[in-house]
This record gives structure tokens, C-alpha cells and sequence, in this order.
């Protein structure tokens, strides 16, 4: 079960107007700061990242399935059924958290790491066109307000002074 403050942190994104994808970035950061406090482990970023965009389905974010060809079709019955749970507000097997939490026991704590993070991050851009990245951060502008923009325009100035 995702915590209420992670909840409530995505509620909040959607009255702000953010995308299904930014609200459940909430649940993914939540499973990151679980592995980095050894909570449990993962195989890999991605698996991470899967596990938090499952949660936030589950709780109820909008998240769609991936379409054709971007994902294998068990990723793509996994989170249809995901969102199906969310529907019918089930409530999780005890006995079958219990064998996933164990079951992630085992595994490391690296994939959480600020490098790995990084790496992730810099192959998931490395796969979207420029045209792409650049309408994101347009309505990322859009959304952020004016307090924010004006921090975001601050430290461009000095990254750029920087360099």
C-alpha cells in the first residue's frame, strides 16, 4: 500500500493540472526512497520504476497501458489489470505482499543509486526526439508557476554563467 503522503502528493499534482505520468512519478520516487532506506531491493531502475507506476494505477492515478510495441504484451496485462484493481478497489493479498516484499529482500540496493538513477534517465531521453523533449519541458513550464519558473530561470542563468 502507497503512504498517504505520497497520496495526497499526487492528488495534488492532479488538481494542479499535471499529467497522469508526473502524478505517478510521486509513487515511483516513493519506491526509490524504499529501496534506499532498505526497505526492500530491486533487480534494476526499471524494475523500480515499474513497481511505483504499478502502485500508482492501483491507487487510482490515470495512468494508460502502454500501447503496441512499446512494451511486451505481459507488461501491457499487467498494468490493464493494474487499472482494472483500481476500479474495483480491492484490497491487496496480505499472503501475496508478504512473498513480493520478501522476494525484493533479496535483491540489491544499487539500482536505486544517484548513478543509476542518472543512467536510466539519460537512456529513456536518448529514445525521445528533440521535438519530443522540448514540448515536455514546455508544458512542464506551463504548469510550474510563477515563484517556481522564476527559481528554474535563476539557476539557468547561473548554470549557464558556469559554463
Amino acid at each position: 500500500m502507497p503512504e498517504k503522503e505520497t497520496i495526497r502528493r499526487a492528488r495534488q499534482d492532479k488538481r494542479d493540472g499535471k499529467a497522469p505520468s508526473t502524478q505517478a512519478g510521486e509513487f515511483v520516487h516513493e519506491e526509490i526512497e524504499h529501496i534506499r532506506h532498505g526497505k526492500h531491493g530491486a533487480r534494476s531502475t526499471k524494475q523500480a520504476i515499474a513497481i511505483g507506476l504499478s502502485k500508482a494505477r492501483r491507487a487510482g492515478v490515470k495512468l494508460p497501458a502502454p500501447s503496441d510495441g512499446r512494451a511486451s504484451a505481459r507488461t501491457r496485462k499487467q498494468a490493464k489489470s493494474d487499472l482494472a484493481k483500481a476500479k474495483s478497489h480491492s484490497k491487496p493479498s496480505a499472503k501475496r505482499s508478504r512473498a513480493v516484499r520478501s522476494a525484493l529482500k533479496e535483491e540489491g540496493h544499487s539500482a536505486a543509486s544517484s548513478a543509476a538513477l542518472s543512467r536510466q534517465a539519460t537512456s529513456a531521453a536518448r529514445k525521445r526526439s528533440a521535438t519530443s523533449r522540448h514540448n515536455a519541458a514546455v508544458k512542464a513550464a506551463k504548469t510550474k508557476g510563477p515563484a517556481v519558473r522564476h527559481r528554474a530561470a535563476v539557476k539557468a542563468a547561473r548554470t549557464r554563467a558556469a559554463h
